[in-house]
């Protein structure tokens, strides 16, 4: 992809799940870097429970366009029913990669993706969640799973800026704080382990 377009990516969850909120988050974080950053919702019925779509760009160039994205670089899952009802491979550039919240593996979920022949991570967001935090809140762990796909900024200054996000908007629970920030380190190394796995499959 040409630099000066950046990254496009494209979020897809339920209202009430916080992917809107994850794509916030990404273009905060994102923007801290020095970079140009949009992130938005495709405006909707947000009913609780509704499919819901939330966009990223992110680039070193200043960016002009401010259309939905239809053929992003990556795609984010956060609900894995939405594969059953919902194309969220449509557009998808086989260079780039589709990231999925499900206890499955990528042999188990690639037959419900379209004859989608780019990469797929799997994530179980749930799991997560539900270890560190005590409920299902899969936005935090699908965040960091989105960074370390992307590339879009270095693990350790991820791991920072997020921390001072969660100290400001959690200051008097603390151990909200530390639980997303299990959920965050935790799905970023099972990325990790997985770009590893790819890596050497390549070489």
């Amino acid at each position: 992809m040409e630099e000066k377009k950046g990254l496009e990516i494209r979020w897809h969850g339920r209202g009430g799940q916080g992917a809107k909120t994850a794509a916030l988050l990404l273009a905060d974080v994102a923007f801290k870097t020095g970079q140009y950053v949009q992130g938005f919702p495709e405006y909707g019925p947000e009913r609780m429970g509704a499919p819901i779509t939330a966009y990223n760009r992110i680039s070193k160039n200043p960016i002009r366009v401010h259309s939905n994205i239809y053929a992003p670089d990556y795609v984010v899952v956060v609900d894995e029913t939405l594969l059953h009802t919902v194309d969220v491979t449509a557009g998808l550039k086989p260079t780039g990669a589709i990231i999925i919240n499900t206890p499955k593996s990528e042999k188990e979920v690639r037959p419900l993706l379209n004859g989608y022949k780019g990469a797929v991570f799997t994530v179980d967001a749930r799991k997560i969640s539900m270890e560190t935090l005590g409920q299902n809140f899969p936005n935090s762990p699908m965040l960091a799973a989105a960074v370390a796909v992307t590339g879009v900024m270095p693990r350790e200054e991820f791991i920072e800026d997020m921390r001072a996000s969660y100290e400001h908007k959690f200051a008097k629970k603390p151990e909200v704080i530390e639980g997303n920030m299990q959920a965050l380190t935790r799905a970023f190394d099972v990325v990790e382990r997985a770009l590893s796995v790819e890596y050497k499959m390549a070489v």
